[in-house]
């Protein structure tokens, strides 16, 4: 498990799993003799995208940055489709730490899309049930408007599955919102109408979790957004406010889904001048 240990906070990030999209969908209008030279793609030309949770502790609190893919929650159908190899082994990973999910304290969700939320619930007797159940669950009054009713579109991604279990332990915000003294959940809409972006605040530093408004390293231009995101000017303007003010501090910016990088610092220039990059697996490393 890769760490990063800013003034009093450590980052670690947990294995959540894997998926394998669209390198067309995640990175827009953008074609690909572009984006090719910034992440690498498949045969089918699809890129790896982790979906690990991140793990601190601040307050005496067990804190979670959303939640992984989950065990044994997704279809053989799903699977294929979304190019799963790898689920999640949180349980595992929180065990190397000394601990197991019911020490968890808090869950931060930036959104509550199917690949950061699966993980909330694990089966259990026959039914789905809470994967933390002593957490409280935050995430923007929005988001969780549209997780219990989404549109015509948003339903391929917000499952009921996903919340029923849950619901009791969930609590939502409007704008702005400190759920720990230091960590901050500021809503952004974009990616989806209830995304937030999270601030860890460490001494006179600051951590970046601007979640899938900056999905990877290589989406660092402001004008690359997914085509996934349900209001891209939204996203472009969330991504306009914040990476020119992050990059001025040379603040860190860290990741849930990048593969190559788990975090990286990059200054006013746009120039990367820190990294953690993600420790790659001898199976990994064999097939790229």
């Amino acid at each position: 498990m890769e760490k990063l240990t800013v003034g009093e906070v450590t980052l670690t990030w947990l294995d959540g799993g894997v998926t394998h999209l669209d390198g067309g969908a995640m990175f827009g209008v953008v074609p690909r003799p572009l984006w090719s030279r910034k992440y690498e793609y498949n045969e089918k030309n699809q890129i790896e995208l982790r979906t690990d949770p991140i793990f601190f502790q601040m307050e005496g609190k067990n804190i979670l940055i959303e939640s992984g893919i989950g065990e044994g929650r997704l279809t053989e159908k799903q699977i294929r489709n979304y190019g799963v190899t790898e689920e999640s082994k949180v349980e595992e990973s929180l065990e190397e730490l000394g601990l197991t999910p019911a020490d968890i304290d808090v869950v931060l969700m930036t959104h509550m899309h199917f690949d950061h939320a699966l993980g909330l619930t694990k089966r259990q007797d026959g039914k789905l049930v809470p994967a933390f159940p002593n957490a409280v669950i935050y995430t923007s009054a929005v988001e969780w408007e549209e997780m219990r009713n989404p549109n015509i579109r948003s339903k391929s991604t917000y499952w009921e599955e996903n919340w029923t279990a849950i619901e009791h332990q969930v609590k939502t915000f409007d704008e702005e919102f400190e759920p720990v003294k230091g960590v901050r959940m500021i809503h952004t809409g974009g990616h989806s109408a209830g995304h937030s972006i999270i601030i860890i605040e460490t001494g006179e530093e600051r951590l970046v979790h601007m979640a899938d408004l900056l999905a990877t390293h290589a989406h660092q231009n402001v004008l690359w957004v997914m085509a996934y995101d349900d209001y891209p000017m939204d996203s472009i303007e969330a991504k306009k406010r914040w990476l020119p003010e992050v990059m001025k501090k040379e603040d860190w910016l860290f990741f849930y889904h990048d593969a190559v990088y788990r975090a990286v610092k990059w200054n006013e220039e746009g120039e990367l001048i820190d990294y953690v990059r993600k420790e790659r697996s001898p199976v990994q490393s064999e097939s790229s």
